[in-house]
């Protein structure tokens, strides 16, 4: 097949791109007017273009046989994200529509999830409830709900083929840190919790997990949750990335119920002294707290009944593979945490 990859240089759609191309497409990528299309090698052709704006959009689509929608917004104001997100794939829902192209894979992410509404150490699958507040939450839940909405309800009036993927932590290379964990600073990580599985996906696995989606039937027209193996819990995987870490690290760990209390306490005082006007911490906001730390169990049992799918790597694998060949230095932190952020809700 030849396939539009939207997103196509940033660390999601690379392997997505090399992915692809393993499989056997030809892959049109979509870098923005000030991309770097010297990422790719001849082999993928690359089209410029803004998706915020409609401009050259249909010329992108023509010829292609199906979409891989990788391209959203994860930092900014709720506009910012609203515009890289929302008004990105309504633009490109319509030069399909024009161009005559009827499949699309869109990417969401696990934050579209009522975490609150659900008990401590239930199961999250595909038919737990979704957040009926975002704006609890935080911008990229907000925009991740209505971009789903938006694929589902234009591919169901005009008939098309389409699947969409909710991955989880998505870690790989330069994207160790979740947000999930709590805090990471230079020399001393704030670990929130230590018993909740943390639902990763190794890049590389969902790549494949993608490409497996767009090529079986049974998983058009369905919704589906992309999760490794063997999740590990925090508690694990921060001993695990402190041992592969090049410098040397604190851990103070913080109980779940302990850092629950103080939230709903911050929560209430910012209610009551400040009409809900302070800006408060991701963890000290409990919508947010519960969506990155509250203990629960994930499966990946429908997606693998689907697609075959069988990731590849372990979660032990992938974080040699990522570190050995990365190497982080914890000033880069920050922006580790905010690309990761979206999966952490």
């Amino acid at each position: 097949m030849k396939l539009l990859i939207t997103g196509a240089t940033g660390f999601l759609g690379r392997h997505v791109v090399a992915e692809a191309l393993a499989r056997g497409h030809s892959v049109r990528a979509v870098v923005r007017p000030s991309g770097d299309a010297n990422k790719f090698d001849d082999d993928v052709e690359c089209v410029r273009v803004d998706l915020r704006s409609s401009r050259g959009l249909l010329e992108a689509c023509r010829g292609v046989d199906a979409v891989i929608h990788c391209a959203a917004a994860k930092a900014g104001d709720f506009y910012a994200q609203f515009a890289g997100t929302v008004l990105a794939t309504e633009n490109l829902l319509k030069a399909m529509q024009q161009a005559g192209v009827d499949h699309i894979i869109a990417i969401s992410s696990l934050s579209v999830y009522n975490y609150k509404k659900m008990w401590s150490f239930s199961r999250l699958d595909e038919s737990s409830p979704l957040e009926s507040n975002p704006r609890n939450r935080d911008e990229y839940a907000q925009t991740k709900l209505l971009q789903e909405n938006l694929v589902r309800e234009f591919a169901q009036q005009n008939n098309w083929r389409f699947t969409i993927l909710r991955p989880g932590v998505i870690f790989g290379k330069d994207n160790v840190w979740t947000a999930r964990l709590g805090i990471q600073g230079k020399k001393t990580w704030l670990r929130t919790g230590a018993f909740a599985k943390l639902p990763l996906t190794y890049v590389e696995n969902c790549a494949q997990a993608i490409l497996m989606s767009l090529e079986s039937p049974p998983a058009y027209s369905g919704t589906f949750n992309v999760i490794d193996d063997e999740l590990p819990n925090q508690r694990q995987y921060t001993a695990e990335l402190k041992r592969r870490w090049p410098s040397r690290i604190n851990i103070i760990p913080i109980p779940w119920t302990a850092m629950r209390i103080l939230a709903g306490l911050a929560d209430l005082t910012n209610k009551l002294l400040f009409n809900n006007k302070a800006k408060l911490p991701g963890l000290l906001i409990p919508a947010r707290l519960h969506a990155r730390c509250k203990p629960l169990r994930f499966t990946n049992q429908r997606l693998k009944q689907a697609t075959g799918w069988n990731p590849k790597y372990s979660w032990r694998a992938a974080l040699d593979r990522s570190i050995e060949t990365a190497r982080p230095e914890p000033s880069n932190t920050t922006a580790t945490a905010t690309a990761l952020a979206g999966a952490a809700g």
